[in-house]
């Protein structure tokens, strides 16, 4: 990845991929609004520590339990500790729907045989994802789960 596609002070700073972060920003915001690229950096730092934040306390529930592994219900047990119960149920609920989709695809084989998703369904797996997380974040309602897209007609043709 080149330094130029993360935000972050050298390679080596945790961070997350700008372009993905920049949409979803965009995303969760009406079309009339623009947000200055200083914004757009500040609110990306503020993810990763955030998620600094979240995995430390996760990992310190991790130890008190003497456990060797960080679990979910360490990371939910994090977000009670430092404050953010009110959103525990919602967390819950997009881990479990995410476990659901995990096991839907396993099992319709799209991840046997060590074969790997194409550029094109990862893209649109990504891009049904983000209209989930979208809609809950607007509505708090869930979004019906789309078609498969191999079942879709390709735009290649």
């Amino acid at each position: 990845m080149e330094p130029m596609d993360i935000v972050g002070r050298t390679k080596e700073d945790a961070s997350l991929p700008k372009a993905t972060m920049t949409k979803i920003i965009k995303e969760m915001l009406p079309p009339d609004v623009r947000v200055a690229r200083d914004a757009q950096d500040l609110l990306i730092e503020c993810c990763v520590e955030f998620i600094n934040l979240i995995s430390s306390e996760s990992n310190e529930v991790c130890n008190r339990e003497d456990k060797r592994t960080i679990a979910p219900e360490h990371v939910l047990k994090a977000l009670e500790v430092l404050g953010f119960g009110e959103y525990i149920e919602e967390v819950y609920a997009a881990y479990e729907q995410h476990r659901l989709e995990t096991m839907d695809t396993m099992r319709s084989g799209k991840w046997s045989n060590g074969a790997e998703m194409t550029e094109e369904e990862a893209l649109a797996e990504q891009q049904r994802m983000f209209a989930e997380a979208r809609a809950r974040m607007n509505g708090g309602s869930s979004v019906p789960k789309q078609s498969d897209p191999e079942t879709q007609p390709s735009s290649n043709s």
